[in-house]
């Protein structure tokens, strides 16, 4: 006698992950995209509502805040687009493939290696920040402005780090909305906090800068604890589960991770070189035109990540799942969509730069340059916005060595282009178109290798060997004869 036993089915995936394998690409992608844009937007503009306020402390603050400034937006791409993308990759692969028990486990992973980034580089701003702010072109009061934003802001940097670990935890379940109204919020409180804590209020004394770095350390904690909150009390599709540490979870944070803080250093290098080599030419006048233009390039990131984190999320659920021709059309399509926002802005500064840079100051010679990067970088910008929602894509592909590549170019392009146009020339035009010219070839090179399928390459050569186990929605029931 005989009797018909099932095989363990495997989780029934949530509604949220059927959406991510299943939904309309355009529909589902903007959904998730508008609280991630305003998230991400709402972020950077915390750098803006600094510099707004320090402004009015006088130009050594303005210069001594654009030093700082690219190391601090670079902690928050690595944090939160690097290292978060990694984070955000592995557990939408994990959701997509039916592996729950390990995207629980993969919470825990995530606040510790961002938790041990945090200290680390805190610990190496603090240490060598005073020679690179000096390199970067500091002198004298704007030097010291510089080093009493730093310490403050950089000595409670893993705030920063786990409040975006987090974060990229709650997206990978394709969640935006969370992440962006608790880093809204913050922005909300910041708005006030920031100008009482610099220029005192009441029973606050007045702080000077240092006041301006304590306002964005306490608005970032504020989001860790909403955020912390939401995982820690069961509503996140993720639940934590402490299971030890285990080296294959660490590699699938890091696999993605490590090589995105590359690229990430790649953009970040990018930027500080270039500032460096403005300095050399302009000195600290050069040096706030420059960085004050340049901001708004900074601000494409975040708004270009509000594409990106869905990207991240849709990408990788599709991929686990076994769906690598649907991965691909949404990357295309995030990566369409991208360049015609970041296109759209970078032609309105380069038609109208003094709406930009009339918000933080009137000096004339900061005006002329920031004028001049504007109007010849500004319609590139929409190349840059290209690349970087593909850099995301592949991240949640798990596939990084196309954007490490046209990340290098874009580097080498830049600064040793720029370098020789200086040399030869010695004019900043020179300089500026070069950096434009590196954004179009990031945003071509990377764009030609994702259309052409780089990134299934090797696995339609040869299939993985656990394709055929991994468990999905559609698969039907599997059945086995057990004798009694």
């Amino acid at each position: 006698m005989t009797r018909i036993a099932s095989a363990p089915q495997p989780p029934p995936l949530s509604p949220r992950t059927r959406k991510l394998l299943h939904g309309a690409i355009v529909p589902t992608l903007l959904g998730m995209a508008w609280p991630n844009i305003l998230v991400m937007s709402a972020q950077a503009s915390t750098g803006l509502i600094e510099t707004w306020w320090l402004s009015h402390l006088g130009a050594d603050a303005l210069t001594g805040m654009a030093l700082v400034f690219p190391g601090f937006m670079m902690m928050q791409m690595i944090s939160g687009g690097a290292m978060g993308g990694g984070i955000s990759s592995a557990i939408a692969r994990a959701l997509g493939g039916g592996r729950r028990q390990d995207a629980d486990a993969l919470v825990w992973h995530a606040i510790l290696i961002n938790g041990a980034l945090g200290v680390f580089f805190s610990v190496l701003v603090l240490t060598f920040g005073r020679p690179l702010y000096a390199a970067m072109g500091g002198q004298a009061g704007s030097l010291q402005a510089a080093m009493l934003y730093s310490n403050v802001v950089f000595g409670g940097n893993v705030l920063v780090w786990l409040m975006n670990a987090l974060a990229s935890v709650i997206r990978g379940t394709g969640n935006m909305f969370v992440p962006a109204m608790a880093v809204c919020l913050g922005v909300v409180l910041l708005v006030p906090l920031s100008p009482a804590l610099i220029f005192g209020f009441g029973p606050i004394p007045p702080m000077g800068i240092q006041g301006g770095a304590t306002a964005v350390l306490l608005t970032n904690a504020m989001a860790a604890m909403i955020l912390g909150w939401y995982i820690l009390a069961g509503r996140s599709v993720v639940r934590p589960r402490w299971s030890g540490l285990q080296r294959r979870m660490l590699a699938d944070i890091l696999r993605v991770g490590a090589v995105g803080s590359i690229s990430t250093l790649q953009t970040s290098l990018t930027i500080l070189l270039t500032t460096a080599l403005v300095g050399a030419a302009a000195g600290p006048d050069g040096v706030a035109g420059y960085g004050t233009g340049g901001r708004l390039e900074y601000l494409l990131i975040p708004v270009v990540f509000g594409f990106g984190g869905p990207l991240v999320a849709l990408v990788g659920t599709n991929i686990g799942a076994g769906q690598p021709d649907r991965a691909l059309r949404i990357a295309l399509t995030g990566g369409v969509l991208a360049f015609l926002l970041t296109e759209a802005i970078g032609i309105a500064a380069s038609i109208w730069p003094y709406a930009w840079l009339g918000l933080f100051g009137a000096d004339p010679k900061m005006m002329r340059i920031g004028a001049d990067y504007l109007r010849t970088v500004g319609p590139a910008y929409g190349f840059f916005g290209l690349g970087l929602s593909l850099y995301f894509a592949s991240q949640g592909a798990g596939r990084l060595l196309w954007p490490l590549l046209a990340g290098l170019c874009r580097m080498l392009v830049a600064v040793g282009g720029g370098a020789l146009a200086l040399h030869f020339t010695g004019s900043l035009q020179w300089l500026f178109g070069c950096l434009a010219l590196a954004l179009v070839l990031y945003g071509v090179i990377l764009a030609a290798a994702v259309h052409s399928g780089v990134w299934f390459r090797a696995t339609r050569q040869q299939p993985e060997p656990q394709q055929a186990e991994r468990p999905t929605a559609a698969a039907p029931c599997l059945t086995a004869v057990v004798p009694t």
